[in-house]
């Protein structure tokens, strides 16, 4: 694994952490539509339903992440996980008429992902 992919698994690890379990309830720039907290932006985009067990799966992928970082087996799951979830997150910004900087963590995590995945994949 290469040292950027490593410093990207940290990158996107560390801020699915924070995002979930010390900033859930803040307000920011980047959640959709009017929201002030994690809970209303998923009540934005119809998701409200499935908040906890989204919330267990970022979290979950993120530490699997972090693991891989020193357990290289984990890290193509994880990041391809997380890949999968911030296309999702994209999209819904989209969905919602959300302005472009919105979508731009989630993007930027995709992107960091992809990369991880690359990585991970060449010999």
């Amino acid at each position: 694994m290469s040292q950027i992919s490593k410093i990207l698994s940290a990158v996107v690890s560390f801020t699915i952490i924070n995002v979930w379990l010390f900033r859930s309830n803040k307000s920011t720039l980047y959640r959709g539509g009017n929201a002030s907290n994690l809970y209303e932006e998923f009540e934005v985009y119809g998701l409200s339903d499935y908040f906890l067990i989204i919330g267990i799966i970022k979290v979950s992928l993120a530490v699997l992440l972090l693991v891989g970082v020193f357990y290289k087996k984990l890290t193509l799951f994880s990041a391809s996980g997380i890949a999968i979830m911030m296309l999702a997150a994209a999209y819904f910004h989209f969905s919602v008429g959300d302005e472009l900087i919105k979508a731009l963590p989630s993007s930027a995590m995709l992107l960091s992902c992809i990369i991880i995945i690359y990585s991970s994949l060449k010999k």
